[in-house]
């Protein structure tokens, strides 16, 4: 596993290349107020490779290396993201029947670490994230997931929105667990291709894309407590799955 000091690009030239030998880049961070060509090359190259890229004050950058920066600092990722439609490809290439999670608002990386965990347990595929707001996959992550990260299917989208749709294109269905939905967990038909969307235990799923999806559902709990930790409950909707595929 590269530490950190690794995994740090410092410098235009450097970023450019390491993109264009196919390096995956977690991060761009550009000092603020920046202009001219380096500027605009690094925002069309976090277009182009939707990097999420990040304004911060020199000091930050000057925090981070004693190196001439130029102003840009990059970070590889410790994951290789892949195209939606490639995981699905791939996945149904395989023989087997999609079973993917999407995380929308989930921060806390050592939960997104035991999710991860669960999944590569259970059977899922893959993992759906956007390119903000969601933990990093850093070493962190690496380390509550026991290795899991790396061997699932990671894939990293601009918009969670699109992503159901292309899912709703190959015939995937989407579930979101909400706790006044009137559907049982267990009432679900997991034995069809999946994806359940979990979102982060303060907002919950983004009400635009809760919307979208195809079943809502709850996890019955005991009355007078109704709070799940989000690994916790992805946990269980997961090994309710496995169950229904006959593992």
């Amino acid at each position: 596993m590269a530490s950190f000091k690794e995994r740090l690009i410092i410098g235009r030239q450097p970023l450019v290349e390491a993109i264009a030998a196919g390096v995956t880049i977690d991060k761009i961070m550009l000092q603020k107020n920046a202009n001219g060509d380096i500027a605009s090359q690094i925002k069309d190259l976090c277009k182009e490779h939707q990097i999420p890229m990040q304004f911060v004050p020199v000091e930050k950058l000057n925090g981070f290396t004693r190196a001439n920066h130029q102003g840009v600092i990059a970070f590889a990722a410790m994951v290789s993201y892949l195209p939606l439609q490639q995981i699905i490809d791939f996945t149904i290439g395989k023989g087997e029947t999609p079973l993917f999670l999407m995380l929308d608002s989930v921060t806390d990386v050592r939960n997104i670490g035991a999710i991860a965990r669960t999944a590569l347990c259970c059977g899922a595929q893959a993992i759906i994230i956007p390119d903000k707001g969601v933990g990093a996959l850093n070493e962190e992550a690496m380390k509550s997931s026991a290795g899991a990260l790396e061997h699932l299917h990671i894939c990293r989208v601009g918009s969670l929105m699109k992503a159901v749709d292309e899912l709703h294109l190959n015939g995937i269905k989407v579930f979101a667990s909400e706790m006044k939905a009137t559907s049982k967990l267990s009432e679900l038909d997991f034995n069809e291709p999946s994806c359940v969307v979990m979102g982060g235990e303060e907002k919950g799923v983004f009400p635009p894309l809760m919307k979208i999806c195809d079943e809502k559902f709850h996890i019955p709990m005991k009355a007078g407590f109704e709070s799940l930790n989000v690994s916790v409950a992805a946990g269980m909707i997961l090994y309710e799955a496995m169950k229904q595929r006959g593992a």
